[in-house]
């Protein structure tokens, strides 16, 4: 009986990726039909042809190529490197409480996002000061950790404290010497895909590509890591670049994401557990699988945003973060 039950369980969960394909495309489709304005599934189905095959649009075709599948497909890429950025971060700093904001890159890009709305900058340059922020964050973080040419965890992850200590106490002064624009900073750190347009994918696009693509090419050597320095050492893997390779891509797709969209938590941290659980601790399927669930996970909150009086899509995702996380302290988690 145990024999057989070994023995399936490859089987289960090569059967949960078609499973959560499925649940990904589903979501989608909600996503892009319900709202404001309800469009039925025939009409999104249709509105979606329309638009890959050049008919002009019209009508629901334009509320669902201009308004909601924008919105959707930045949840998309915001979920995925958010999930991406996560595993990789757990794995390098061998640290289940990582996540993607675990240098300061949340804290920076909310101290340049609050410098642009509280100088009533023109909302275009939001995204530009909130990446700024979050690259210079990461760059005086890694200058603080840095010991010779070594970067330790520890150092890295004290001095990423630091760093987004100041950088919240910052943002929290020009709040209150601008208070009639604490309500657009606080949205901001809550996190909001209503704003998001082609524009803005296109320029995201190849920063979460890029990030991305480079942890997932790294996964290898990410299960090395996981043996500890002294044996990855041994083994031949260069430790030290190899961890500043992934903490620059990661902080380059968290960048560029919160940039865009706010600061949304938890996603980076409960994905790539689930998927460790349920899939594997193997980081060649972790990275990509968590991707898919990040994905899902974003494009789901956002929907039960907009649709509920929660409105805010960091709302949503704390509410789901929060107790599974608590859960996770109280079984006593490990990576």
């Amino acid at each position: 009986m145990q024999d057989g039950t070994l023995t399936a369980r490859p089987f289960v969960r090569a059967a949960r990726t078609p499973l959560l394909l499925v649940a990904l495309a589903l979501t989608i489709l909600c996503a892009i039909a319900f709202g404001s304005v309800h469009v039925p599934l025939g009409d999104v189905l249709r509105a979606l042809w329309h638009g890959l095959n050049g008919t002009p649009l019209s009508g629901t075709d334009v509320i669902v190529w201009q308004i909601r599948l924008p919105r959707v497909v930045m949840g998309l890429l915001v979920g995925a490197s958010l999930a991406v950025c996560g595993g990789a971060y757990q794995g390098v700093f061998r640290n289940p409480l990582a996540d993607p904001y675990l240098i300061g890159v949340a804290s920076g890009a909310a101290l340049g996002a609050t410098v642009s709305i509280v100088a009533e900058w023109p909302r275009a340059l939001v995204p530009v000061f909130a990446m700024i922020g979050a690259f210079l964050s990461v760059l005086v973080t890694l200058a603080l950790a840095r010991e010779g040419r070594r970067f330790p965890p520890n150092r890295l992850i004290l001095a990423g404290v630091v760093v987004g200590s100041i950088a919240s106490a910052a943002s929290s002064f020009l709040i209150l010497r601008g208070e009639d624009r604490a309500r657009q900073v606080l949205a901001y750190t809550l996190g909001d895909l209503s704003f998001s347009g082609w524009r803005d994918i296109l320029t995201v696009l190849p920063y979460a590509v890029i990030g991305a693509a480079t942890l997932m090419l790294l996964a290898r050597a990410l299960n090395t890591l996981a043996l500890g320095d002294l044996t990855a050492r041994s083994l031949g893997v260069p430790v030290e670049r190899l961890r500043l390779i992934i903490v620059i891509a990661a902080s380059l797709a968290t960048a560029a994401a919160v940039s865009y969209v706010g600061i949304i938590g938890f996603v980076g941290l409960i994905v790539p557990h689930v998927v460790r659980r349920l899939w594997s601790a193997d980081h060649r399927v972790l990275l990509p699988v968590s991707a898919v669930a990040g994905a899902t996970l974003l494009v789901l909150a956002d929907l039960v945003a907009r649709t509920t009086f929660l409105s805010q899509v960091g709302i949503v995702t704390t509410l789901i973060g929060g107790p599974f996380f608590l859960s996770l302290l109280r079984r006593g988690s490990r990576l």
